[in-house]
Order: C-alpha cells, then structure tokens, then sequence
C-alpha cells in the first residue's frame, strides 16, 4: 500500500495527496498494489492495514533541511518520524501505526518517504520549491515498488 497523509488546505502539507493523485493518473497500478488518500484519518485508516505486508507513507517531513529535501525512513527509523509532530494529522499517525502493532496488523515493511515542506500555511497548492521536487519523489516511490519486486508502467500517453 502507498499511503498519502496530509492536509490538502494547508499547502506542502498536502505533497503526500498530491504524490497520491499524480500516482493515480500516470502510473498503471501493478496488481497487489492499492493507493490511498489517507488525508487526515488516522486512526480511521487502521482497517486498511490488514493483509498488508509493505506500506509506504508519501508525507510532509519537517526536517530542518531546505524545502523540497526529501528524507527516507525505515524499519527502526520509522518511530523517530511518528515522535515529531509536525502537523495535527501525524497525531493520527503515530496512533494508528501502534494500534496496528497492538492489533497484530503492523506490516512486515514500513518506509516512509517525507519531503520538507516550505510552507503550510493555508492553500490548496504545493509552494514552488516543494512543486518542483514532485517528479523526483514520484520516482523515489517507483524505486522503491520496482525494490519490492513489481513491475512498474507509466500510462501511455494519448497522441
């Protein structure tokens, strides 16, 4: 599963949304692979988790680099990130990653892939220095399913 957390009003923190939607209209989804729009659910997208075995979290990171830096985080790096709350849906987050180990439905891999945000004021689109990182983070996410063993395709395009 490739999740995509964030607040689409609330500029850079919506790349996750944005990495999501860009995903849906090029890529042809290999089967066994589901994209998801977690938006600000939380603990709410815990039911999505079972059978599960890789997931991967597209997100707004504040790491202290300059905007659009991304940063990639696995297995016990993965609790450092939930820690730092950066905005109100990594409350959610953190929760919902440990009801899934509470729950037995924690997946075998976790990576998580998070981008510095410029800004997160409120907007509905991705500053330019975040905006102009999109590609590039797409391509990140598409190494990492090709490392998963799918075989990945952009959708051809009409013309």
């Amino acid at each position: 599963m490739i999740l995509g957390a964030g607040n689409l009003l609330l500029s850079d923190d919506g790349v996750g949304i944005h990495a999501i939607r860009h995903l849906q209209e090029t890529l042809e989804v290999p089967e066994g692979i589901q994209l998801l729009d977690g938006g600000t659910l939380g603990l709410d997208l815990l039911h999505y988790l079972e059978g599960v075995s890789r997931l991967l979290i597209v997100d707004a990171m504040e790491t202290g680099q300059p905007p659009g830096t991304f940063q990639r985080l696995a297995g016990e790096d993965v609790p450092a990130y939930l820690s730092v709350k950066m905005s109100p849906h990594q409350i959610g987050l953190p929760d919902m990653l440990f009801a899934a180990k509470l729950r037995d439905l924690y997946p075998d891999e976790v990576v998580i892939w998070g981008v510095q945000p410029a800004t997160t004021e409120v907007g509905l689109e991705l500053s330019p220095q975040v905006a102009a990182q999109m590609d590039l983070l797409i391509d990140h996410v598409l190494d990492e399913l090709v490392r998963w063993g799918f075989d990945v395709r952009r959708k051809r395009r009409a013309g």
